[in-house]
This record gives structure tokens, C-alpha cells and sequence, in this order.
């Protein structure tokens, strides 16, 4: 095609508008390969060794062990999972094999069994010495012991098992040589000596968490070799049989000393449907396991091979599951004989596609029982209707928390959450329950030191508190200081609370959030809350970063960590707090994006954490407490410099209301004021909070790549959208408009390539935008909700819930049932504005979408097409709410850059928009390609 001054000039414009750094990269799609993710870090008990996980985009990561005292790293080629020992001596991980030595080998079609498997790594710390161990399927290390590891090989050929076991002769038989065995062997590895014990057959395995103790179980499937639960005793480097008996055995658990064992177990060798499992216990000193008798608790019930068993820290009591008999099916009847038929009753507690989702869920549920190990009595602690519990961990307590919503669960289908409750404890001795509070609209839970019973009410939008000795119920906040409730909630819901930090020792005091500060609480009401900071003057919220995962309360003399953030610059850092003072110490703060995730050497004040802004990734950052005396880790991205990135700001405007209103504004890099840019407005509510994240390039399931765009020389604009209920469509517009008109009075917007894209809410606000302003060139909706009265009645098919509660109560907003308000529906659906539509749209929707019914995205498609407008829909089949594997993720990303690449920039349109992908060639063709048409 020959050139023409016009064709010329058009290319001279686009390159005004994307002009970049000439001496910088710009973007493609297999960029997204390249760019490595940081993952798995953890930091040594003294604080000297920090490991961590560099994943590429795509194909094989690498382990990092870093020495903060020599400042060298180890480098592990496809390291992952690691652990590092108790004793900081050791790190245990896995090491794949080459993803693209896999890849190949499954192209020829080699069998899974056959493919290559993974190895087991052990670096020992002080002199970088490395042993692999092939073909290992699993790894455990111990949580606070050290000195041993164990793993589990994957089948190979039959080994001497070297174990010594008393009482159990059947042991020592020497396998067949050279024959293929297809169970596994743990291999019991002592980290210092390298010397290892194997286990044969094993199926399942634990070790205690504070005792040099392990459980397993031993494969029921093995034609050959002993059976049974055993224990493992590493000090005696030892195997002890709890019981050799053949049969199942699941639920492995030993008590935090490993001196008490628990196990259930099926060992009735006939073939009866109804399988007779049974709770086992042991404890030190005995010769075996013991079977317990339950038929004293819940008569008619059996013992639930489903629940995990779970002793208190004390090893006083031993908790698992019970549950009513099955409902069997009759197996006599023939395929053409059984009638299926659902029977749906307005009087069902739950929707019937709500408990088809929940089925295995039901069939597999159970319910609390404990045994108490010293006396052997048992009590059962809740039932269907009270399905839900809360136990003190430590085993100090006679009682426990249970609660349930079975009486209300009709209404959750249009009042959403939190539903109401009915709450009792109960005695852990005796089974008795006592009536704490009925039809409670709030998640209780149960004090440190199980004085209270505590929740947020969300009818009265307070705090309230029920003193378990008195029985006595009150709440112990008013609003009337601050409102302890969401003060920005804009939905037709019951408001939800910030949060609870925690309890001061003994249940003294209980410490809660508002929007910005922590509130000291006195539970028996007697004294006003007392405010520990001061951040609502300054609009600066501050949060709890818990550093040691098992803290249940805090002493009112120590200091404690917090994440300040300011609401209006986004600015955040850390700060201590002083419980005996109030006193609060900046340690550091900056327009970064601090994490909330920080971690501490159990035995050190050293720490990790990561900072990040817009063109800073959160890589690892190492410090001895001062936060301010820093040493960088880890350094993933550092091809970053060799792109064109971008920067980010916040923008201010007025709405169409004449409110003040917040978005972020992201713009090229090399911004020119005097030239003219294209630009996608992406939203979704509220996001300028998140306005220094990091936003690394990534193939992302719903939403443009913010420094992908950038580099192609988009303008993106994300505004927050505060919403009026019952007119969320027009809440978007007078947001949305306002801003993007705003920006083009700036005068670097060019207002002839302006496009809209968003998911799922941001999908129907941006199908809904179309309909009334002409403003926008194009845009794609992903999984828009566009007809609001066949969405009302419709599931969300990932739960089986009813969508009303959404509409009435939730996002929606529209406040009220079809009946009450069905303007509201009429005027906020799109659907029945689509004649409006002047802009090109691109629709995503999968068939498998659990959130928002598919039929929605093809209402909106056969309208459009039916109209004569230009539209696409893209399914990803079998995908859910929105594309989730890798390759559908990328294609997905490569067809919006082309609809919008085609619509803002006037670059070619592909085959798949010109002519779209017909049935007989999807999977074969994909339309990608461009046109010889010349740009």
C-alpha cells in the first residue's frame, strides 16, 4: 500500500502521543515473562539468614539464602518451599526439575509416573554445604526442634528398611530385590550425621511441634509389609508401633511434646456401607494405642473420619468430630429406575443450589466432641444448628463458644451478612450449653482468658461485650466520641466495625479500632474507652503489625508495632506504640507504600519487610530494628531500568454533586504537558488509597497493567467513586465524567481517544457510562451485570446463593426489592438504554463465572448485535469469574491492548474484530494477526 500525506501524517500524530525515552525498551507481551515475582521469605530464629524465592513470569525461579553478616547470597537454581531449621543451622527445600525439560518431555507424550520428580535440598548454613536427595515427594521439618528432618520418596525399588522396632517382628522381613514397588518410604534424616532411618509403605506422617517426635501411618494399600500407626522416637532413633493392626488410618496427631497420641481408624474387615471409624488414643507409657468408646455422647452418631484432631497446648484435651449416620442410597435399584429430581420448598433453609455447592461440605461435616485425656469422660460441644465454635487453644478453660444461623438462614438471601446468630457457651466437662444472646446480627468470639464472650452488633453499630460469670450482656462503646463503625460506607447494609487489635493481660482490657486510632476498652463498662493515639486530628490511622504469630494478649507494659497511614497524601510507615504511655515513636514513614507484613527473628530484633511505590518493587529490606538503619535484600527486577515506566499522582476535581473527589492519574514517561495523549479510564470504587502499590507488569486476569500502558504511551485515570444508594449508575457517571472532563480541560488529553475498562462492578459501571455519554471511544466491560431484575433473581453459582441480598443490601445499592423499587432496577440496568450505545464495546464473560451469571455478558452481547453495534464477547471455557490459567490470561491481555491499540491509536484492527473466530476454527486459529493493510 503506497503511503499518503494523510496516512503520514496520522503515524506523525501517534508518535507525538507515545513518544518514549529513545534509549529505552518498550513493552511487549512476552515482557510479562520476564518479570520476577519475590515470595516465600522468612528470616532465621537469631536474625543472621534470610531466605526467599525469585519466580520468573515464566519458567524456573531460584532460592536466595541470604548471610546478613557477610551480605553474600547463595543462589539455589530451582529452589522453593524452604524451611529453615530451629537452630538457624539449616535450610530444607525442594528442587524442581527444568520446566522446560518437563514441557518437552510431556510434547512426546511420556507418562506422568515417568516425568522427572523432585529433590530434596539440604544447605547446611555455616560452610554452604549442599547435599540433594532424588526422587522425593514430600518434606517436613520440625517447627521448634531441630536436629532432624523427614521426607517421603516417591516408589522406586524396594530397600532394606533399617528401622529397629520393638514388638513388631514383621519389620525386618527383607523385601524382594530389584522388585518395583509402587508405595513410598519416609526417610528419617539426622541433619547433623546424614545418618537416616527408612520407614517402608508409609502414607501419612507428622511431627510434633515442640517434641523430637513423629506419627505415621503405613500404607493400607501395601500388599505387603506391617500395618498400623506408629510412633517415632528421634532421641532414641526408634520406631514404636501404636497399632499394627491392618486397616485405615487417618487424622495423625500428637500432642505439642509428642508424650500423647491420636489417630481415628477404620479396622473392620467386612464390607458394611457404613464404616465403623473410631477415635484412638495414646499416651506415653502405654504399649498401644487405645480405642475410645463414644457411645456415651450423642447416641446413634459416629466418629467423623473427616475432622482434624486437635489436642489443647496442655495435652489436657483431645478434640474431634462426630456426625449423624449417612444417607445411603439404594443400590438395588437399576440406572433406569432412579428418579432425579430436585424438590425445591419455600420452607428449605437454604436454597437447593446453594446446598448442592455446599454437598461435600455437608456429607463430610461434623461435630466438636472432646475427650478430656486424663479421666477419659467426653462431652459433645455442638450440633447442626450450633455448627460453629470457639475454643481456647490452651486448654486452661472449662468452656468454649458456639454459635449458629441455622433458624436464619432463609433471610441471608436478602440481608446478606453478617446473618443473625444465636450464641450459647458450653461446659467442656458436662456438654451443658447456656444462652448468651439470640438473633445477634455479629461473629462472636471468646476472650484470651475466656472471661467474655465479645462482638461487634451491627443493628446498633456498637461493641458489646457478655460477661461469662454474671451472664450479663452490655455494650461498651456509644458512637458518640467517634463512630466505631464504617464511617464510609455507602451501601444499603448494616455498616461493619474496623476491627478488633486484641486483649491486655487477664482480660483487662479489650483494644479496638476506629478509622484512625486504637481504643482501650474497659469490658465491664465501668470506664469511658480511652483513645491510645491521636490520628484522627491528622486524618493517620494507625494498625497493629503482629510480630509473633502465637502472642494471644498483650502486656499493658510493652511496646508494640504499628503501620500508620495517611489518608490524605497516602504517605505510610511504622511507628511504636508504648502501652503504659500512649506514647507513640515514628520509626519511619515516606511516600512508599510500607507493608503490613513484617517479619521478625524469633530470637533477635532483626527484621524484614518491603516498601513500595509505583516504580519501586517491594523487594526485601533487612534492619535491626531502627527501620531507618536499612540494608536491601533483594534486588528482582533489575531489567525495570532498561523500560520506559511511567509515574503516578493523585488528581482532585469537582463532581457533577460539587463534591470534592480523589483519583490517580498515571502518565507516561517523558510527560509533555503541550502534547496530546490517549487514555483509559479503569476503575472500580475507591482506589487512590492504593496509590503508591506497585504495579509490576503482569498478565492480569480483569484489568489493564497500569506500567504496561504507561509504557505504551497511555494516560490511565482511576477515579474513587463515592455512591448515593439507589443510584449506583448515576453515582459512576457524575464521578467518572466530572474527572475525565476535568483531565481534557488540562489540555494533554486527547478527547477523541478517551476508553473505559473494567470488571465485574467496574464492568456494569462501565456499561452503564456508555449508555448515557458519547464521551468515550471505545471500551471493554468484563463480566458486567447489565439487566438488573433478571440479575436480582438469578444464583451466584460459585456459592448457590440467591442475588437478591446483593441488590437489596450490598454492592449494587439499589436498597429495596423489584417490587418496591423497580424504576430503580429499570433505570440502573443498561440493558434497556442499549439503543444509546455509540461506543464500540469488548466484552468479557466465561461460562463458568460462579459470581455473575454468564447470561448477563450475552444479554449484553445479542443486544448490541441486534442494534448493529460493533461488540465482541470473549469466553474462556470453563473459566470462572474471570481467566485464570496462564495462556488465557496473556491472550486475554493481547486481544484488549489490540481493541484498544486499534481504537485510541488507529493502528489495525486484527482478524478476530474484523471477522471474528468461527466455532470450526477455535483453538486452531486464534485471529491474532494484523492485516497486510500498512499502518
Amino acid at each position: 500500500m503506497k503511503s499518503t500525506p494523510l496516512f503520514c501524517l496520522l503515524l506523525l500524530l501517534c508518535g507525538i502521543a507515545t513518544a518514549q525515552n529513545p534509549n529505552k525498551k518498550t513493552m511487549n507481551l512476552d515482557t510479562y515473562d520476564l518479570w520476577n515475582t519475590l515470595k516465600g521469605s522468612q528470616i532465621s530464629n537469631d536474625g543472621r539468614w534470610v531466605v526467599y524465592e525469585q519466580v520468573p513470569g515464566k519458567g524456573d525461579g531460584t532460592l536466595f539464602i541470604h548471610d546478613t553478616q557477610s551480605k553474600r547470597d547463595t543462589r539455589i537454581p530451582r529452589g522453593e518451599k524452604a524451611r529453615i531449621s530451629a537452630d538457624n543451622a539449616y535450610v530444607i527445600f525442594s528442587i524442581k526439575p527444568f520446566t522446560d525439560s518437563l514441557q518437552q518431555m510431556r510434547r512426546r507424550k511420556v507418562k506422568e509416573d515417568k516425568l522427572p520428580k523432585d529433590s530434596l535440598g539440604i544447605f547446611r548454613l555455616r560452610d554452604a554445604k549442599m547435599q540433594k536427595i532424588a526422587n522425593v515427594n514430600s518434606f517436613k521439618v520440625p517447627e521448634e526442634w531441630s536436629g532432624w528432618i523427614a521426607y517421603l520418596l516417591e516408589p522406586l525399588k524396594m530397600e532394606k528398611d533399617t528401622t529397629k522396632v520393638e514388638a513388631d517382628s514383621t519389620l525386618s522381613q527383607k523385601p524382594k530385590k530389584k522388585k518395583r514397588n509402587k508405595n513410598k518410604h519416609l526417610v528419617m534424616h539426622r541433619l547433623e550425621t546424614g545418618v537416616t532411618d527408612t520407614v517402608h509403605n508409609v502414607k501419612s506422617y507428622r511431627f510434633a511441634k515442640k517434641g523430637a517426635r513423629l506419627i505415621l501411618s503405613r500404607d493400607e494399600k501395601a500388599k505387603k509389609g506391617p500395618q498400623g500407626a506408629y510412633l517415632y522416637d528421634c532421641d532414641q532413633a526408634k520406631l514404636f508401633p501404636l497399632s499394627t493392626v491392618k486397616g485405615k488410618y487417618r487424622q495423625l496427631m500428637l500432642d505439642e511434646q509428642g508424650k500423647q497420641a491420636a489417630f481415628i481408624a477404620d479396622l473392620d474387615t467386612t464390607k458394611a456401607r457404613i464404616r465403623p471409624w473410631q477415635l484412638y488414643h495414646w499416651r506415653m507409657g502405654q504399649d498401644s494405642a487405645q480405642g475410645v468408646s463414644t457411645a456415651q455422647v450423642n447416641q446413634g452418631w459416629l466418629v467423623s473420619e473427616h475432622q482434624q484432631l486437635e489436642f489443647s497446648e496442655d495435652g489436657s484435651k483431645l478434640y474431634f468430630g462426630m456426625a449423624p449416620p449417612p444417607i445411603l442410597k439404594d443400590t438395588s435399584l437399576l440406572k433406569e429406575e432412579i428418579v432425579n429430581v430436585e424438590v425445591w420448598s419455600y420452607q428449605d433453609e437454604r436454597l437447593h443450589t446453594q446446598q448442592k455447592v455446599q454437598l461435600d461440605r455437608d456429607k463430610k461435616r461434623s461435630y466438636r466432641t472432646v475427650l478430656h485425656t486424663l479421666t477419659g469422660n467426653l462431652a459433645a460441644l455442638n450440633t447442626p444448628e450450633l455448627s460453629s465454635i470457639r475454643i481456647d487453644p490452651t486448654g486452661q478453660y472449662p468452656l468454649a463458644l458456639v454459635y449458629g444461623d441455622w433458624d436464619y438462614l432463609q433471610t441471608t438471601s436478602w440481608d446478606g451478612f453478617p446473618s443473625r446468630k444465636d450464641i450459647y457457651t458450653v461446659n467442656l466437662n458436662t456438654g451443658q450449653r447456656k444462652e448468651v444472646g439470640r438473633g445477634v446480627r455479629g461473629t462472636p468470639r471468646l476472650s484470651p482468658a475466656a472471661k467474655y464472650a465479645y462482638w461487634f452488633n451491627a443493628v446498633d453499630t456498637t461493641w458489646e461485650v457478655h460477661n461469662i460469670a454474671n451472664g450479663k450482656t452490655i455494650a461498651v462503646t456509644d458512637n458518640r466520641t467517634v463512630p466505631f463503625y464504617n464511617e464510609l460506607n455507602d451501601r444499603p447494609m448494616l455498616p461493619s466495625s474496623y476491627g478488633v487489635m486484641g486483649w491486655t493481660a487477664d482480660d483487662a482490657h479489650m483494644l479496638v479500632y476506629d478509622r484512625y486510632d486504637i481504643w482501650k476498652i474497659d469490658p465491664s463498662g465501668q470506664r469511658p474507652p480511652q483513645r491510645l493515639t491521636k490520628g484522627r486530628e491528622q486524618r493517620r490511622s494507625y494498625r497493629y503489625i503482629r510480630l509473633d504469630p502465637d502472642q494471644r494478649f498483650f502486656d499493658p507494659q510493652e511496646e508494640i508495632m504499628l503501620r500508620q497511614f495517611d489518608e490524605q497524601s497516602k504517605r505510610s510507615g511504622y511507628a511504636r506504640l508504648s502501652l503504659a504511655n500512649n506514647q507513640v515513636k515514628v520509626l519511619v514513614e515516606g511516600d512508599y507504600n510500607y507493608t503490613r507484613r513484617v517479619n521478625k527473628a524469633k530470637d533477635a530484633q532483626a527484621y524484614i519487610f518491603s516498601r513500595s511505590d509505583f516504580d519501586t518493587y517491594p523487594n526485601l529490606i533487612y534492619t535491626k530494628g531502627s527501620f531507618t538503619e536499612t540494608t536491601p535484600l533483594s534486588d528482582v527486577n533489575p531489567q525495570q531500568s532498561e523500560y520506559s515506566w511511567g509515574s503516578i499522582e493523585l488528581y482532585q476535581w469537582t463532581s457533577l454533586d460539587g463534591e470534592r473527589l480523589t483519583g490517580m492519574l498515571v502518565k507516561p514517561e517523558n510527560f509533555d504537558p503541550n502534547k496530546k495523549y490517549p487514555m483509559i479510564v479503569n476503575f472500580y470504587e475507591r482506589s487512590s488509597d492504593r496509590l503508591h502499590s506497585h504495579r509490576a507488569p503482569y498478565p492480569g486476569r480483569s484489568t489493564i497493567n497500569y506500567s504496561y500502558y504507561a509504557n505504551q504511551g497511555y494516560l490511565i485515570f482511576n477515579p474513587d467513586v463515592p455512591y448515593r444508594i439507589g443510584y449506583p449508575g448515576e453515582s459512576a457517571y457524575n464521578a467518572v465524567v466530572s474527572g475525565v472532563t476535568a483531565l481534557i480541560n488540562e489540555g494533554f488529553v486527547n478527547e477523541e481517544r478517551v476508553g473505559l475498562q473494567g470488571h465485574s462492578w467496574g464492568g456494569y459501571q462501565v456499561a452503564y457510562l456508555i449508555t448515557r455519554s458519547r464521551l468515550f471511544r471505545c471500551a471493554e466491560s468484563g463480566a458486567p451485570v447489565v439487566n438488573m431484575f433478571s440479575a436480582y433473581g438469578g444464583i451466584r453459582w460459585g456459592s448457590g446463593l440467591s442475588r437478591m441480598f446483593q441488590y437489596e443490601k450490598t454492592q449494587s445499592r439499589i436498597g429495596g426489592t423489584i417490587w418496591e423499587y423497580p424504576l430503580r432496577y429499570l433505570e440502573n440496568s443498561p440493558l434497556f438504554f442499549a439503543d444509546k450505545i455509540e461506543t464500540p464495546v469488548l466484552i468479557l464473560h466465561n461460562d463458568k463465572d460462579g459470581a455473575v451469571p454468564w447470561y448477563q455478558g450475552i444479554e449484553f452481547f445479542v443486544a448490541l448485535r441486534r442494534l448493529g453495534k460493533p461488540a465482541w464477547l470473549l469466553n474462556y471455557n470453563d473459566e470462572p469469574h474471570w481467566p485464570v490459567k496462564r495462556q488465557n490470561r496473556m491472550d486475554f491481555n493481547q486481544r484488549m491492548q489490540q481493541f484498544f491499540d486499534h481504537y485510541l491509536k488507529d493502528e489495525t484492527a486484527p482478524e478476530w474484530m474484523k471477522r471474528g473466530v468461527p466455532a470450526i476454527e477455535k483453538g486452531i486459529k486464534q485471529g491474532l494477526e494484523l492485516t497486510d493493510e500498512e499502518r
